[in-house]
């Protein structure tokens, strides 16, 4: 497979393994990017997982989850993806993660023939895109990987090889990687501890073409700083529920006045409203039809539409 660009986007994945992440630092870091566990089996979830998601995105890390595939059956090969739906359902949905979900899928402890072990594949990343609507992506080792017949090389692949010389070998279904996870004794500042290291095949600005926010542009420092202020004051909105229900309309017309403001730090896109706002937005316009609190034919920035998104999730626009 391909090398890695000297100027390619870094990222990490974590677990409960890492404890306590101080986000803003990881990205202060230079990394852009994380795959958070979610979960594993059919009932397990990552202590963890809700807090890292929570302070990826506030600190502008693009994010994803992946969930580790430890089935000896199709029957339970459904019922772990639908265990991973739920955790996603519960951190906004898949559409709010930046990244599809991730299947990994990695060792064979119970000696499972390889057509076992394609047939669990296939019904795991089935039921999950049936529940989520989203194609996942395959995490796995190189070695792992010559596991998965051609079939599986649609899937955006994640590889596990670490090796900071040598190359991920070509597989049956891959000879290109998305992503590479290259070490698993990294050290990044925000984490006490060893963190898996991770890179992107192409920049980061192509990351975020690819993934995030369109047209991005560096902020300054001064910029970074206001961006961080106005994200806690975001963060604080979701502890103010009654408060907010008590004063919808003042509330809606203080986030018009925060999209204002992030609008004019990053100077850039204006967007349709996303598949995974849509529905916040019809419940936000159908409030108060009258005097309405947002308006849906004009285009917004990303920012808008996540804050719509936390409202509406805090149930604000029921009648």
């Amino acid at each position: 497979m391909q090398d890695k660009k000297a100027n390619a986007a870094e990222g990490i994945d974590v677990s409960r393994y890492q404890g306590t992440v101080d986000w803003r630092k990881v990205k202060a870091a230079g990394k852009s990017f994380a795959f958070i566990k979610a979960t594993q089996g059919s009932s397990y979830r990552d202590p963890n997982y809700a807090t890292n998601v929570k302070g990826a995105r506030a600190a502008g890390v693009l994010d994803g989850a992946y969930h580790f595939v430890d089935a000896t059956s199709t029957e339970e090969a459904v019922r772990q993806a639908q265990n991973f739906a739920k955790a996603l359902q519960d951190a906004g949905g898949a559409s709010s993660f930046a990244f599809p979900p991730v299947m990994d899928y990695e060792n064979n402890p119970a000696n499972l023939s390889k057509a076992q072990i394609n047939a669990i594949a296939k019904s795991f990343l089935n039921e999950l895109e049936r529940l989520t609507g989203r194609k996942p992506m395959i995490y796995t080792g190189n070695s792992f990987a010559n596991q998965f017949d051609a079939s599986f090389g649609s899937y955006t692949l994640w590889i596990a090889r670490y090796s900071t010389t040598r190359v991920p070998a070509d597989t049956p279904a891959w000879t290109r990687w998305d992503f590479w996870q290259y070490s698993d004794s990294g050290r990044v500042n925000g984490i006490q501890g060893a963190v898996d290291l991770n890179v992107y095949r192409g920049t980061e600005q192509e990351l975020r073409q690819a993934y995030g926010q369109k047209g991005e542009t560096p902020m300054t420092e001064e910029e970074k700083k206001q961006m961080q202020a106005l994200q806690q004051q975001l963060t604080a909105l979701e502890h103010s529920r009654d408060v907010l229900k008590q004063s919808v309309l003042e509330q809606a017309a203080h986030i018009k006045q925060l999209d204002t403001r992030i609008s004019e730090l990053e100077g850039r896109q204006q967007m349709e409203t996303p598949a995974w706002a849509k529905e916040a937005m019809e419940a936000a316009v159908d409030y108060s039809p009258a005097q309405p609190v947002v308006d849906a034919s004009m285009k917004s920035s990303f920012t808008f539409y996540r804050i719509l998104v936390i409202l509406h999730r805090l149930g604000l626009f029921r009648k």
